[in-house]
């Protein structure tokens, strides 16, 4: 039986971690004593004394735990954004291709993707890969999230009492266009440029919807809106991600439809011209706490979706 220590176990990612695993048969929980939780050396000892560990802090914090792990058999999954472009850590979105899944089956240390992240690069890897955009295409992306990807600062703010007004309504952020996900976006896709992306936190617990739009004139010869369809399909054949043929609701996608699980649904809408590349999943599943629990039951070698909602 495997041991595993979640650092950072009362944040949102950390605790839907914990729903996921404490279930299960083959795994034992570690923890700390809540007066100790702060404890450098108490810390110290559980990461160096698991068999794995989930990191579920902010970065600073992820790297100095990183640091702090001597034990070479101890398997990291940090869900931060501190590791996701370092190529020391395998990156943990499994689905992109035989390499990564091999990658990650054989890491000590594996970066979570991020939550708007990751649903941009399972829309944009492939078509690069397969030569249907160049990695010199200038990109836009729009992605509506719950508010829980903003932590216990923001759930708190959305559900207290004597709440803002302006929080009924759709808020747009990161608008100086430096988004901490930018670089992960490019790096592993292979863009050379980041795209113009635009965040926008409304008002539901969690679910996430991130948009790529295309002109049928981007895409390189050879490729129309068919073979887009064709390559996600070939690509993404489930249980975790898989393409899914007009999927919408009476012609309008809603950003809550897979709120709760672990899955990514991809989707292709538009007409020969104008192409909208969908991928929709909760920012809490997919998005980080699910993703987190999938790259586990790959190191582990037992069935992908062991412990996940699907």
């Amino acid at each position: 039986m495997k041991t595993v220590f979640i650092d950072g176990r009362s944040g949102t990612t950390g605790l839907r971690i914990v729903e996921r695993l404490s279930g299960r048969s083959d795994l034992t929980l570690l923890t700390i004593p809540e007066e100790l939780r702060r404890d450098t050396e108490q810390r110290r000892k559980m990461l160096n004394s698991a068999d794995i560990v989930f990191l579920c802090l902010p970065d600073a914090a992820a790297r100095e735990a990183v640091e702090m792990i001597e034990n070479p058999n101890t398997v990291v999954l940090d869900t931060s954004t501190a590791h996701r472009t370092d190529p020391r850590f395998a990156y943990g979105f499994p689905e992109l291709s035989a390499e990564h899944y091999e990658k990650i089956k054989g890491s000590k240390r594996i970066a979570v993707p991020g939550c708007h992240a990751g649903g941009f690069i399972a829309l944009v890897y492939p078509l690069i890969k397969a030569g249907a955009i160049s990695p010199d295409i200038l990109l836009s992306a729009h992605s509506l999230t719950g508010y829980s990807g903003g932590g216990k600062g923001m759930i708190a703010e959305y559900e207290g009492e004597g709440r803002d007004a302006l929080l009924s309504a759709p808020r747009q952020y990161a608008l100086a266009q430096s988004h901490k996900h930018l670089p992960e976006m490019c790096a592993v896709t292979g863009l050379k440029s980041p795209p113009v992306f635009c965040p926008i936190v409304a008002d539901f617990y969690s679910g996430m919807e991130v948009t790529v739009p295309l002109f049928r004139e981007w895409l390189n010869p050879g490729f129309d809106v068919e073979n887009i369809k064709d390559i996600y399909k070939k690509a993404y054949t489930g249980p975790i991600v898989s393409y899914r043929e007009e999927a919408s609701e009476g012609g309008f996608l809603s950003a809550l439809a897979l709120s709760g699980k672990d899955t990514m649904q991809i989707e292709v809408y538009g007409n020969g011209e104008r192409i909208l590349l969908v991928a929709r999943y909760d920012n809490l599943g997919k998005g980080a706490s699910g993703a987190a629990v999938e790259c586990l039951n790959i190191v582990l070698g037992c069935d992908i979706d062991t412990g996940l909602s699907l």
